[in-house]
């Protein structure tokens, strides 16, 4: 895989940056997990990937709490350039349908990571009390600040979880990274190992309910279980129904 390349070429060598957003990018929820049905799972699961791979991980604003893309209704709501001239491009010069082009925009336009940052349930998301730059993702009464730090189950906690782990165990820092199942379609697994400490993630990256099968030259005599973004029977981890956007890490001993 890709992400196994800049993790074998850089060991040892140098230091990289892992993120998946930023200004000029959709939210990562939306681009790379699920933000409807999945939201919550897919984002923890985004966050578990982003944060124990080597290298430092970065967060961009809104993605602790799992905002979203947004879907303006006109393309007036909108402010990127870029977008505004593609759409007058398209539509107005082609004349190719507008729905079609606001769908694009919808899925892949700048302005998803650029709206306010949605800090409350109040007005304009607690943002401001005048009037926006840009409009705030209509969705802020249900995914904002607040209610994220409300709830123990948050995804904004989840992520607290992380920090803290990589703190307390160097293994998530510098440890050896090795890519365990190649070329699978949905889930993405790897070790971590720093002198005898081992620990094994693993990541569903889809809605569907693959089986994750432990490569057998990987031996243990125990097993702890670190973080999920579901609740985990003790059970036999060398054969895993993986439910939508699954996530675990255990430390193999």
């Amino acid at each position: 895989s890709v992400m196994t390349r800049w993790q074998k070429g850089l060991e040892d060598r140098a230091w990289n940056s892992i993120y998946l957003a930023n200004h000029d990018q959709p939210r990562a929820v939306s681009r790379f997990g699920n933000d409807s049905q999945f939201r919550v799972e897919s984002a923890k699961m985004l966050a578990t990937f982003t944060h124990l791979l080597q290298g430092t991980p970065y967060i961009y604003q809104g993605e602790e709490i799992g905002m979203t893309n947004v879907a303006f209704d006109s393309i007036e709501d909108y402010r990127d350039v870029e977008i505004l001239n593609m759409y007058r491009e398209q539509v107005t010069e082609r004349g190719r349908d507008a729905k079609e082009i606001l769908n694009l925009i919808h899925a892949k336009g700048r302005d998803n990571a650029r709206t306010p940052m949605q800090w409350t349930a109040d007005e304009q998301a607690g943002f401001t009390t005048g009037t926006p730059w840009i409009k705030v993702n209509p969705n802020y009464k249900k995914i904002n600040a607040a209610q994220a730090l409300a709830d123990p189950n948050s995804i904004f906690h989840y992520y607290k979880k992380l920090i803290q782990l990589r703190k307390e165990n160097p293994v998530f820092v510098y440890g050896t990274y090795d890519l365990i199942l190649n070329d699978h379609e949905e889930i993405y697994a790897f070790t971590r190992t720093l002198d005898a400490d081992r620990l094994l993630v693993i990541l569903n990256f889809s809605w569907n309910t693959p089986v994750f099968e432990l490569p057998k030259n990987i031996s243990f005599t125990s097993h702890e279980l670190l973080i999920s973004n579901y609740n985990v029977d003790d059970e036999d981890i060398r054969r895993i129904t993986l439910r939508p956007y699954e996530t675990r890490v255990y430390r193999l001993k």
